[in-house]
Protein backbone atom coordinates (compact mmCIF):
# COMPACT_ATOMS: atom_id res chain seq x y z
CA UNK A 1 0.00 0.00 0.00
CA UNK A 2 1.88 3.02 -1.21
CA UNK A 3 0.55 5.96 0.50
CA UNK A 4 0.69 9.61 0.29
CA UNK A 5 -0.26 12.04 2.80
CA UNK A 6 -1.42 15.67 2.87
CA UNK A 7 -3.24 17.73 6.26
CA UNK A 8 -6.79 18.03 5.81
CA UNK A 9 -7.77 21.55 6.68
CA UNK A 10 -11.24 23.38 6.18
CA UNK A 11 -12.48 20.56 4.30
CA UNK A 12 -9.97 20.10 1.83
CA UNK A 13 -6.52 18.62 1.79
CA UNK A 14 -3.69 20.87 2.38
CA UNK A 15 -0.09 20.26 0.76
CA UNK A 16 2.49 21.67 2.54
CA UNK A 17 3.94 24.98 1.75
CA UNK A 18 7.84 23.95 1.20
CA UNK A 19 6.75 20.62 -1.14
CA UNK A 20 8.75 18.61 1.29
CA UNK A 21 7.50 15.03 2.42
CA UNK A 22 9.36 12.30 4.71
CA UNK A 23 9.24 8.86 4.15
CA UNK A 24 6.91 6.51 5.68
CA UNK A 25 8.39 2.93 6.51
CA UNK A 26 6.20 -0.05 6.59
CA UNK A 27 7.31 -1.70 10.06
CA UNK A 28 6.85 -4.84 8.64
CA UNK A 29 8.97 -5.09 6.17
CA UNK A 30 11.22 -1.88 6.83
CA UNK A 31 10.94 -0.89 3.40
CA UNK A 32 9.48 2.47 2.21
CA UNK A 33 5.62 2.06 1.54
CA UNK A 34 4.71 6.30 1.03
CA UNK A 35 5.35 9.51 1.84
CA UNK A 36 3.88 11.83 4.90
CA UNK A 37 3.55 15.88 4.18
CA UNK A 38 6.05 17.49 6.47
CA UNK A 39 4.06 20.04 7.49
CA UNK A 40 5.19 23.70 9.24
CA UNK A 41 3.65 26.70 10.98
CA UNK A 42 2.19 28.02 7.82
CA UNK A 43 -0.48 24.69 7.84
CA UNK A 44 -0.81 24.83 11.88
CA UNK A 45 -1.92 29.16 11.02
CA UNK A 46 -4.17 27.70 8.73
CA UNK A 47 -5.65 25.28 10.80
CA UNK A 48 -6.16 27.17 13.70
CA UNK A 49 -7.84 30.20 11.74
CA UNK A 50 -10.10 27.55 10.09
CA UNK A 51 -11.23 26.19 13.27
CA UNK A 52 -11.66 29.43 14.72
CA UNK A 53 -14.03 30.79 12.03
CA UNK A 54 -15.73 27.79 12.18
CA UNK A 55 -16.39 28.00 16.01
CA UNK A 56 -19.28 29.80 17.14
CA UNK A 57 -21.71 28.18 14.28
CA UNK A 58 -20.71 24.98 15.34
CA UNK A 59 -21.06 26.11 19.05
CA UNK A 60 -24.17 27.92 18.64
CA UNK A 61 -25.96 24.77 16.98
CA UNK A 62 -28.59 23.16 19.19
CA UNK A 63 -26.29 20.40 20.98
CA UNK A 64 -29.17 17.75 19.96
CA UNK A 65 -27.79 18.59 15.87
CA UNK A 66 -24.39 18.32 17.09
CA UNK A 67 -25.45 15.12 18.10
CA UNK A 68 -26.86 13.71 14.98
CA UNK A 69 -24.04 14.73 12.72
CA UNK A 70 -21.54 12.55 15.59
CA UNK A 71 -23.78 9.63 15.46
CA UNK A 72 -23.86 9.38 11.64
CA UNK A 73 -20.06 9.69 11.63
CA UNK A 74 -19.84 7.09 14.14
CA UNK A 75 -22.25 5.09 11.39
CA UNK A 76 -20.12 5.74 8.45
CA UNK A 77 -17.28 4.92 10.72
CA UNK A 78 -18.51 1.27 11.40
CA UNK A 79 -19.75 1.08 7.51
CA UNK A 80 -15.85 2.05 6.23
CA UNK A 81 -14.01 0.39 9.53
CA UNK A 82 -12.41 -2.15 6.44
CA UNK A 83 -10.82 1.00 4.75
CA UNK A 84 -10.05 2.85 8.23
CA UNK A 85 -8.89 -0.60 9.40
CA UNK A 86 -6.67 -1.37 6.54
CA UNK A 87 -5.06 1.81 6.89
CA UNK A 88 -4.19 1.92 10.59
CA UNK A 89 -3.02 -1.75 10.01
CA UNK A 90 -0.83 -0.82 7.47
CA UNK A 91 0.89 2.16 8.91
CA UNK A 92 1.08 0.68 12.62
CA UNK A 93 2.00 -2.76 11.71
CA UNK A 94 -0.88 -4.20 14.14
CA UNK A 95 -2.47 -7.74 13.10
CA UNK A 96 -5.39 -7.15 11.01
CA UNK A 97 -7.69 -9.24 13.34
CA UNK A 98 -7.24 -6.52 15.82
CA UNK A 99 -8.97 -3.41 13.52
CA UNK A 100 -12.34 -4.61 13.91
CA UNK A 101 -12.41 -4.06 17.78
CA UNK A 102 -9.99 -0.49 17.48
CA UNK A 103 -12.81 1.05 14.71
CA UNK A 104 -16.11 -0.50 17.08
CA UNK A 105 -14.07 1.36 20.17
CA UNK A 106 -13.32 4.80 17.39
CA UNK A 107 -17.06 4.52 16.80
CA UNK A 108 -18.23 4.21 20.26
CA UNK A 109 -16.77 7.61 21.69
CA UNK A 110 -18.95 9.06 19.02
CA UNK A 111 -21.73 7.29 19.51
CA UNK A 112 -21.24 7.67 23.92
CA UNK A 113 -20.51 11.58 23.89
CA UNK A 114 -23.28 12.64 21.21
CA UNK A 115 -26.10 11.10 23.45
CA UNK A 116 -24.64 12.38 26.54
CA UNK A 117 -23.73 15.98 25.52
CA UNK A 118 -27.14 16.43 25.37
CA UNK A 119 -28.38 15.96 28.81
CA UNK A 120 -25.28 18.12 30.13
CA UNK A 121 -26.42 20.97 31.53
CA UNK A 122 -25.61 23.47 34.78
CA UNK A 123 -26.88 23.97 38.10
CA UNK A 124 -29.65 26.45 39.68
CA UNK A 125 -28.43 27.29 43.22
CA UNK A 126 -30.83 28.84 45.42
CA UNK A 127 -29.46 31.90 47.12
CA UNK A 128 -32.94 33.30 48.13
CA UNK A 129 -35.97 34.85 46.33
CA UNK A 130 -34.40 38.06 45.17
CA UNK A 131 -31.96 35.72 43.03
CA UNK A 132 -31.74 33.77 40.39
CA UNK A 133 -28.07 31.66 40.01
CA UNK A 134 -27.60 29.27 37.82
CA UNK A 135 -24.25 27.89 36.26
CA UNK A 136 -23.34 26.36 32.23
CA UNK A 137 -21.17 24.82 31.04
CA UNK A 138 -19.46 26.95 27.43
CA UNK A 139 -17.10 25.41 24.93
CA UNK A 140 -13.23 26.76 24.84
CA UNK A 141 -13.48 27.47 21.37
CA UNK A 142 -10.49 25.66 19.28
CA UNK A 143 -9.05 22.88 20.98
CA UNK A 144 -5.89 21.19 19.94
CA UNK A 145 -5.30 17.34 20.19
CA UNK A 146 -1.67 15.79 20.01
CA UNK A 147 -1.74 12.32 19.32
CA UNK A 148 0.50 9.20 19.93
CA UNK A 149 1.32 6.44 17.20
CA UNK A 150 0.11 3.38 19.10
CA UNK A 151 -3.23 3.82 18.77
CA UNK A 152 -4.00 5.83 15.77
CA UNK A 153 -8.21 6.50 15.65
CA UNK A 154 -8.59 5.44 19.16
CA UNK A 155 -6.38 7.91 21.12
CA UNK A 156 -7.85 10.50 18.59
CA UNK A 157 -11.62 10.04 19.18
CA UNK A 158 -11.60 9.68 22.91
CA UNK A 159 -10.07 13.55 22.32
CA UNK A 160 -12.16 14.53 19.35
CA UNK A 161 -15.41 13.27 20.36
CA UNK A 162 -16.36 14.88 23.35
CA UNK A 163 -14.27 18.66 22.07
CA UNK A 164 -16.70 18.38 19.12
CA UNK A 165 -19.77 17.16 20.96
CA UNK A 166 -19.76 20.12 24.18
CA UNK A 167 -18.96 22.48 20.71
CA UNK A 168 -15.37 23.19 20.33
CA UNK A 169 -13.28 22.76 17.51
CA UNK A 170 -10.67 20.90 16.55
CA UNK A 171 -7.46 21.02 15.30
CA UNK A 172 -5.54 17.54 15.71
CA UNK A 173 -1.74 16.56 15.36
CA UNK A 174 -1.23 12.78 14.42
CA UNK A 175 2.03 11.01 14.77
CA UNK A 176 3.86 11.54 11.43
CA UNK A 177 4.44 7.79 11.33
CA UNK A 178 0.36 6.85 11.48
CA UNK A 179 -0.94 9.60 10.07
CA UNK A 180 -3.76 8.78 7.27
CA UNK A 181 -6.26 7.03 9.15
CA UNK A 182 -7.16 10.20 11.51
CA UNK A 183 -6.85 12.09 7.46
CA UNK A 184 -9.55 9.53 6.23
CA UNK A 185 -11.09 10.26 9.35
CA UNK A 186 -11.15 13.86 9.25
CA UNK A 187 -12.54 13.59 5.30
CA UNK A 188 -15.75 11.26 6.02
CA UNK A 189 -16.87 13.81 8.78
CA UNK A 190 -16.39 16.33 6.42
CA UNK A 191 -18.15 14.69 3.06
CA UNK A 192 -20.21 12.10 4.26
CA UNK A 193 -21.53 12.94 7.99
CA UNK A 194 -21.86 16.54 7.75
CA UNK A 195 -19.81 18.23 9.90
CA UNK A 196 -19.16 21.80 8.87
CA UNK A 197 -15.32 21.93 7.04
CA UNK A 198 -13.42 23.51 9.40
CA UNK A 199 -14.56 22.01 12.59
CA UNK A 200 -12.68 19.09 12.58
CA UNK A 201 -8.78 19.78 11.05
CA UNK A 202 -5.62 17.26 10.66
CA UNK A 203 -1.96 19.13 10.48
CA UNK A 204 0.38 16.23 9.31
CA UNK A 205 3.99 17.01 10.49
CA UNK A 206 6.50 16.15 13.15
CA UNK A 207 5.27 16.58 16.65
CA UNK A 208 8.30 18.94 17.52
CA UNK A 209 8.11 21.55 14.85
CA UNK A 210 3.91 21.42 14.96
CA UNK A 211 3.57 20.73 18.95
CA UNK A 212 4.71 24.26 20.17
CA UNK A 213 3.38 26.30 17.26
CA UNK A 214 -0.17 24.99 18.44
CA UNK A 215 0.78 25.98 21.91
CA UNK A 216 1.93 29.16 21.09
CA UNK A 217 -0.91 30.50 18.78
CA UNK A 218 -3.02 32.72 20.90
CA UNK A 219 -6.37 30.93 19.29
CA UNK A 220 -5.34 27.78 20.77
CA UNK A 221 -7.29 27.65 24.36
CA UNK A 222 -6.80 24.02 24.99
CA UNK A 223 -4.69 20.96 24.29
CA UNK A 224 -5.06 17.36 24.94
CA UNK A 225 -1.45 15.39 24.81
CA UNK A 226 -1.24 12.01 24.98
CA UNK A 227 2.50 10.50 24.80
CA UNK A 228 5.92 10.63 26.18
CA UNK A 229 6.66 12.23 29.52
CA UNK A 230 9.46 14.54 28.02
CA UNK A 231 7.33 15.74 25.23
CA UNK A 232 4.61 16.49 27.97
CA UNK A 233 7.11 18.50 30.32
CA UNK A 234 8.14 20.73 27.44
CA UNK A 235 4.60 20.95 26.25
CA UNK A 236 3.99 21.76 30.06
CA UNK A 237 6.59 24.58 29.99
CA UNK A 238 4.94 26.49 26.95
CA UNK A 239 1.40 26.05 28.31
CA UNK A 240 2.63 27.58 31.17
CA UNK A 241 3.99 30.90 29.60
CA UNK A 242 0.48 31.31 28.09
CA UNK A 243 -1.64 29.83 31.16
CA UNK A 244 -2.69 27.33 27.95
CA UNK A 245 -5.36 24.15 30.16
CA UNK A 246 -3.68 21.08 28.67
CA UNK A 247 -4.81 17.30 29.38
CA UNK A 248 -2.00 15.26 29.67
CA UNK A 249 -1.72 11.07 29.80
CA UNK A 250 2.44 10.48 29.55
CA UNK A 251 3.70 6.99 30.69
CA UNK A 252 3.49 4.27 32.52
CA UNK A 253 4.91 1.47 34.23
CA UNK A 254 1.89 -0.25 35.87
CA UNK A 255 1.84 -3.04 38.28
CA UNK A 256 -0.42 -5.80 37.92
CA UNK A 257 -0.61 -7.39 41.17
CA UNK A 258 -1.12 -11.76 41.21
CA UNK A 259 -1.80 -12.45 44.77
CA UNK A 260 -1.62 -16.34 45.89
CA UNK A 261 -5.78 -16.98 45.79
CA UNK A 262 -6.11 -15.71 42.42
CA UNK A 263 -7.04 -17.49 39.54
CA UNK A 264 -3.29 -18.79 38.29
CA UNK A 265 -4.39 -19.91 34.85
CA UNK A 266 -6.66 -16.49 34.08
CA UNK A 267 -3.82 -14.53 35.58
CA UNK A 268 -1.19 -15.86 33.66
CA UNK A 269 -3.02 -15.50 30.48
CA UNK A 270 -4.29 -12.20 31.71
CA UNK A 271 -0.38 -10.82 32.26
CA UNK A 272 0.54 -12.12 29.14
CA UNK A 273 -1.87 -10.25 27.17
CA UNK A 274 -0.83 -6.87 29.64
CA UNK A 275 2.42 -6.79 28.45
CA UNK A 276 2.26 -8.02 25.15
CA UNK A 277 -1.06 -6.32 23.28
CA UNK A 278 -0.09 -4.08 20.72
CA UNK A 279 3.71 -5.69 21.13
CA UNK A 280 3.52 -3.83 24.36
CA UNK A 281 3.15 -0.26 22.56
CA UNK A 282 0.75 1.26 25.22
CA UNK A 283 1.27 3.50 27.98
CA UNK A 284 -0.94 1.30 30.55
CA UNK A 285 1.01 -2.15 29.68
CA UNK A 286 1.02 -3.85 33.02
CA UNK A 287 5.04 -4.10 32.68
CA UNK A 288 5.61 -4.76 36.36
CA UNK A 289 3.98 -7.90 37.42
CA UNK A 290 4.03 -8.36 41.52
CA UNK A 291 3.42 -12.41 42.67
CA UNK A 292 3.23 -13.28 45.85
CA UNK A 293 6.43 -15.29 47.11
CA UNK A 294 4.65 -18.50 47.87
CA UNK A 295 3.70 -18.86 44.26
CA UNK A 296 5.84 -17.50 42.52
CA UNK A 297 8.01 -20.32 40.85
CA UNK A 298 4.12 -21.68 40.18
CA UNK A 299 3.39 -18.82 38.12
CA UNK A 300 6.42 -18.10 36.30
CA UNK A 301 6.03 -21.42 34.93
CA UNK A 302 2.40 -20.45 33.50
CA UNK A 303 3.34 -17.76 32.41
CA UNK A 304 6.42 -18.73 29.99
CA UNK A 305 4.44 -21.43 28.42
CA UNK A 306 1.52 -18.30 27.77
CA UNK A 307 3.95 -16.03 26.03
CA UNK A 308 5.96 -19.25 24.18
CA UNK A 309 2.16 -19.97 22.58
CA UNK A 310 1.97 -16.03 21.10
CA UNK A 311 2.84 -15.84 17.50
CA UNK A 312 4.72 -12.95 16.53
CA UNK A 313 4.44 -11.88 12.85
CA UNK A 314 2.95 -9.99 9.61
CA UNK A 315 -0.32 -11.97 9.38
CA UNK A 316 -3.28 -11.59 9.66
CA UNK A 317 -3.78 -13.27 12.51
CA UNK A 318 -0.88 -12.97 14.34
CA UNK A 319 -0.99 -12.57 18.33
CA UNK A 320 1.87 -9.71 18.16
CA UNK A 321 3.09 -7.46 15.05
CA UNK A 322 6.32 -5.55 14.53
CA UNK A 323 7.21 -2.24 16.78
CA UNK A 324 5.59 0.66 14.99
CA UNK A 325 8.62 2.96 13.88
CA UNK A 326 12.23 1.92 13.64
CA UNK A 327 13.38 4.20 16.73
CA UNK A 328 11.36 2.41 19.26
CA UNK A 329 12.70 -0.86 17.93
CA UNK A 330 15.82 0.15 18.42
CA UNK A 331 15.21 1.64 21.83
CA UNK A 332 13.61 -1.69 23.17
CA UNK A 333 16.70 -3.45 22.05
CA UNK A 334 18.90 -1.54 24.32
CA UNK A 335 16.95 -2.88 27.07
CA UNK A 336 18.25 -6.25 26.55
CA UNK A 337 21.58 -4.68 26.96
CA UNK A 338 20.85 -2.62 30.30
CA UNK A 339 19.12 -6.11 31.98
CA UNK A 340 22.56 -8.26 31.59
CA UNK A 341 24.32 -5.45 32.30
CA UNK A 342 22.45 -5.41 35.79
CA UNK A 343 22.46 -9.36 36.11
CA UNK A 344 18.71 -10.44 34.45
CA UNK A 345 18.86 -13.34 32.12
CA UNK A 346 15.38 -13.57 30.59
CA UNK A 347 13.29 -16.63 31.23
CA UNK A 348 12.00 -16.48 28.06
CA UNK A 349 12.65 -13.87 25.29
CA UNK A 350 15.30 -11.65 25.22
CA UNK A 351 16.37 -10.37 21.68
CA UNK A 352 15.00 -8.95 18.02
CA UNK A 353 12.24 -11.84 16.96
CA UNK A 354 14.30 -13.29 13.51
CA UNK A 355 12.88 -15.94 10.71
CA UNK A 356 12.73 -15.91 7.03
CA UNK A 357 8.80 -14.97 7.40
CA UNK A 358 9.94 -11.88 9.30
CA UNK A 359 11.88 -10.22 6.89
CA UNK A 360 13.12 -6.72 7.35
CA UNK A 361 10.41 -5.89 10.18
CA UNK A 362 10.87 -4.87 13.42
CA UNK A 363 10.18 -7.33 15.42
CA UNK A 364 11.10 -8.20 18.68
CA UNK A 365 10.54 -11.20 20.82
CA UNK A 366 8.12 -11.03 24.42
CA UNK A 367 10.74 -11.06 27.08
CA UNK A 368 9.95 -12.16 30.57
CA UNK A 369 12.79 -11.35 33.51
CA UNK A 370 12.73 -12.72 36.62
CA UNK A 371 14.32 -12.07 39.80
CA UNK A 372 14.01 -8.02 39.23
CA UNK A 373 14.08 -5.66 41.81
CA UNK A 374 12.35 -2.35 42.19
CA UNK A 375 15.20 -0.26 41.83
CA UNK A 376 16.58 -1.48 38.82
CA UNK A 377 16.32 0.25 35.51
CA UNK A 378 13.51 -1.98 34.06
CA UNK A 379 11.35 -1.93 36.81
CA UNK A 380 11.63 1.98 36.74
CA UNK A 381 11.66 2.97 33.61
CA UNK A 382 9.06 2.84 30.84
CA UNK A 383 10.63 0.82 27.74
CA UNK A 384 6.86 0.53 25.51
CA UNK A 385 7.82 -2.95 24.12
CA UNK A 386 6.91 -6.44 25.13
CA UNK A 387 9.31 -6.55 28.41
CA UNK A 388 7.98 -7.70 31.62
CA UNK A 389 9.82 -7.87 34.90
CA UNK A 390 8.58 -10.14 37.13
CA UNK A 391 8.71 -9.31 41.06
CA UNK A 392 8.07 -11.48 44.24
CA UNK A 393 6.19 -9.88 47.00
CA UNK A 394 5.53 -11.12 50.42
CA UNK A 395 2.07 -9.92 51.20
CA UNK A 396 -0.45 -7.29 51.00
CA UNK A 397 1.79 -4.54 52.42
CA UNK A 398 4.47 -5.17 50.67
CA UNK A 399 2.84 -5.66 47.31
CA UNK A 400 1.45 -2.00 47.34
CA UNK A 401 4.57 -0.60 48.61
CA UNK A 402 5.90 -2.18 45.73
CA UNK A 403 3.38 -1.45 43.45
CA UNK A 404 3.22 2.63 44.68
CA UNK A 405 6.98 2.96 44.82
CA UNK A 406 7.04 4.32 40.88
CA UNK A 407 6.93 8.04 39.34
CA UNK A 408 4.54 6.57 37.35
CA UNK A 409 0.71 6.18 38.30
CA UNK A 410 -1.36 5.45 35.21
CA UNK A 411 -3.15 2.04 35.51
CA UNK A 412 -2.60 -1.20 37.48
CA UNK A 413 -4.30 -4.80 38.23
CA UNK A 414 -5.30 -6.83 40.65
CA UNK A 415 -5.82 -10.44 40.73
CA UNK A 416 -7.67 -12.38 44.13
CA UNK A 417 -10.80 -13.90 45.08
CA UNK A 418 -10.91 -12.10 48.71
CA UNK A 419 -13.35 -8.93 47.84
CA UNK A 420 -12.13 -7.27 50.71
CA UNK A 421 -8.76 -7.06 49.34
CA UNK A 422 -9.49 -6.07 46.19
CA UNK A 423 -11.07 -3.42 47.53
CA UNK A 424 -8.69 -2.05 50.20
CA UNK A 425 -5.76 -2.29 47.64
CA UNK A 426 -7.78 -0.15 45.48
CA UNK A 427 -8.36 1.99 47.40
CA UNK A 428 -4.38 2.41 48.46
CA UNK A 429 -2.83 2.22 44.92
CA UNK A 430 -1.72 5.32 43.50
CA UNK A 431 -3.33 5.06 39.92
CA UNK A 432 -5.42 6.58 37.65
CA UNK A 433 -7.67 2.81 36.83
CA UNK A 434 -6.95 -0.27 38.52
CA UNK A 435 -8.13 -3.17 36.73
CA UNK A 436 -9.22 -6.64 38.37
CA UNK A 437 -9.28 -10.17 37.40
CA UNK A 438 -8.05 -9.15 34.16
CA UNK A 439 -6.28 -6.71 32.24
CA UNK A 440 -7.93 -4.47 29.79
CA UNK A 441 -8.12 -0.62 28.87
CA UNK A 442 -11.33 -0.29 30.47
CA UNK A 443 -14.47 1.03 28.58
CA UNK A 444 -15.23 3.67 26.97
CA UNK A 445 -17.36 4.94 29.46
CA UNK A 446 -14.15 4.58 32.28
CA UNK A 447 -12.67 7.52 33.11
CA UNK A 448 -8.87 7.14 32.11
CA UNK A 449 -5.83 9.35 33.26
CA UNK A 450 -3.16 9.32 35.76
CA UNK A 451 -1.35 9.70 38.83
CA UNK A 452 1.94 11.39 39.48
CA UNK A 453 4.32 11.72 35.70
CA UNK A 454 1.02 9.73 34.44
CA UNK A 455 -0.47 12.85 34.17
CA UNK A 456 -3.64 14.82 34.74
CA UNK A 457 -6.65 15.36 33.68
CA UNK A 458 -8.77 12.62 32.46
CA UNK A 459 -10.32 11.23 29.35
CA UNK A 460 -13.18 8.75 28.60
CA UNK A 461 -16.31 8.70 30.48
CA UNK A 462 -18.94 11.87 31.72
CA UNK A 463 -15.46 12.99 33.32
CA UNK A 464 -14.25 14.38 30.16
CA UNK A 465 -16.85 16.83 29.48
CA UNK A 466 -15.57 19.03 32.70
CA UNK A 467 -12.00 19.21 30.59
CA UNK A 468 -13.99 20.02 27.51
CA UNK A 469 -15.99 23.00 28.90
CA UNK A 470 -15.53 25.94 31.03
CA UNK A 471 -17.64 26.53 33.97
CA UNK A 472 -19.40 30.09 34.25
CA UNK A 473 -21.96 31.33 37.06
CA UNK A 474 -24.37 33.55 36.38
CA UNK A 475 -25.97 35.79 39.35
CA UNK A 476 -29.23 37.99 38.55
CA UNK A 477 -30.52 39.98 41.45
CA UNK A 478 -34.53 40.11 40.82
Amino acid sequence: MLLKVDSYVGGRYLQPAEGHYVDKIDPRTGEKMGEVANSGPREVELAIQSAADAQPAWRDMRPSERGRILVELARIIRRSEDRLGALESAETGKPGREMATLMDLTAQYFEFYAGIVNVMDGEVINQGPNYHVYTRRDPFGVIGAILPWNAPLHQAARAIAPALATGNTVVAKPSEHTSASLVELARIAVEEAGLPAGVFNVVVGKGSVIGPVMARHPLMRKISFTGGLTAGQELGRIAAERILPLTLELGGKSANIVFDDADLAAAAKGATTAFTWNSGQWCAAGTRLLVQENIHDRFVEKLVAEVAALRVGPEHDATSGPITTRAQFEKIQSYFEIAEREGLKPAIGGKAASGDHLGGGWYIEPTVYTGVTNDMTLAKEEIFGPILCVIPFKDEADALRLANDSEFGLGAGIWSRDIGRVHRVAASLEAGRIVVNEYSGGFVQTPCGGFKQSGYGREQGIDALSHYTQLKSVIIRL
